[in-house]
């Protein structure tokens, strides 16, 4: 019997760093960065004022000895600054330049005094006769952005493996960056198998049920930014599986997929389609020291349009999304350049005591209370309790060695969407 790391071993040996490609930035945003984003210009550009107001001379409001002149005092306005100038003279000295926030600062002067510390100004600024009254006196800088300030030209503003968010992608279009180099999402055939499994949407027969496995699991490929490809449901029929998976593979997306994902006929009974068929076709199955989910495969497989990895889920709904968490959802975040592959981990007491079989890693779903900073069991082991498992926001990790746990006893917690 396999650990629960020698498998994820297996499944994260499985898939490689996947290729970049080009995006632009309003289609990038969640993916991962697979180039360093280096600064092609200084931010800002210029150096440009904070405020809307004055800029001046602060050395000409001051006295011989460096002293400040009595307040307030006058100065012409000699030039208007909108936003956007590119045609900025310099400082006519003895006055002032009305300013806009965003604006270049005209050469020679070194203080914004902001609108606020003025009168507002009186007449057209650089009409004959346009003066401002300044009350309070500006401080050399302040109210500046230096050219540069924020970064550096040649400075590396997000390194490698930096997902992108708003902010990321705004930095970005300040640097004048109109595509970035993103790691391509994973394409994900998910393939369900069973005679008793029914399309949502269709009537129900005797001895059958809705298949939800290919539902959920897409939802969770989505989730971290791969992309799906669903395939019909297969009766449990080796031909007809293999079939449908040579069909899927190379008709289910615009390219080969990346990984083929199937979910139940893993099991050591009878009609366990997925293991029938795969068996001695480059995929291993093994038993996984864990709860729920301990029937595994995985390995590499011959297709009509190439190799292609495997994962091999069970088919109990409750093992097919445990088994995601633990294997697949940090290969494949490992393989789209996350640099963060795991679920944020909390260590918190339980606020009931729980069971666990001796030898085995157990998953139980969870609540977190926040109030009072502890987690409780929600709802029994069964992998068939899907009701449960939406109602739950946590899991709880219950290591091999421990088979009861008492209230209070401090756990391993994983935080779910």
């Amino acid at each position: 019997m396999r650990t629960v790391e020698e498998h994820a071993g297996v499944v994260t040996g499985l898939l490689h760093r996947l290729p970049a490609q080009l995006l632009p930035l309003a289609e990038a945003r969640g993916r991962v960065l697979a180039e360093d984003l280096v600064a092609g210009l200084d931010l800002p550009p210029f150096p440009n004022s904070a405020m809307d107001g004055y800029a001046v001379r602060v050395s000409e409001l001051e006295d011989r000895a460096g002293d400040p002149i009595a307040l307030p005092v006058s100065l012409p306005v000699s030039q208007d600054i909108p936003a956007g100038r590119t045609d900025t003279a310099p400082l006519v000295p003895g006055t002032a330049a009305r300013i806009m926030t965003g604006a270049p600062i005209p050469d020679g002067a070194d203080g914004i005094v902001p609108v606020e510390h003025t009168d507002g100004g009186v007449g057209d600024p650089g009409a004959a006769g346009a003066t401002v009254t300044i009350h309070d006196l500006p401080v050399p800088g302040r109210h500046v952005r230096t050219r540069g300030e924020d970064v550096a030209v040649g400075t590396v503003v997000l390194p490698a493996g930096t997902e992108l968010g708003p902010p990321q992608l705004g930095v970005a279009a300040a640097l004048g960056v109109a595509e970035l180099p993103v790691v391509r999402p994973a394409r994900v055939l998910v393939l369900s198998t069973g005679t008793e499994l029914v399309v949502p949407g269709q009537p129900l027969g005797p001895g059958q049920i809705y298949e939800s496995n290919s539902v959920m699991l897409a939802a969770a490929l989505s989730a971290i930014g791969a992309e799906p490809v669903l395939a019909h449901l297969v009766a449990d029929d080796v031909t007809a599986f293999r079939a449908e998976l040579d069909r899927a593979a190379a008709v289910g997306t615009p390219e080969q997929v990346d990984l083929i994902v199937t979910s139940g006929g893993v099991s050591a009974g009878a009609y366990e389609v997925v293991k029938d068929a795969l068996t001695g076709q480059g995929v291993e199955f093994a038993k996984v020291a864990m709860q729920p989910g301990m029937p595994q495969g995985a390995g590499v497989l011959a297709t009509a349009v190439g190799d292609i990895p495997v994962v091999t889920l069970p088919g109990n709904p409750v093992s097919s999304y445990v088994s995601f968490e633990v294997f697949l959802r940090p290969a494949l975040l490992a393989a789209m350049g996350h640099a963060g592959t795991t679920r944020p981990l909390l260590w918190l007491p339980l606020s009931a005591p729980l069971d666990s079989p001796p030898g085995k890693r157990q998953f139980r779903r969870a609540l977190v209370d926040a109030a009072t900073g502890t987690v409780a069991p929600w709802g029994g082991p069964g992998s068939h309790l899907l009701a449960w498992l939406a109602g739950s926001d946590a899991m709880i990790v219950v290591p091999e060695d421990a088979t009861s746990l008492e209230a209070g006893a401090p756990v391993e917690v994983w935080l779910l969407d």
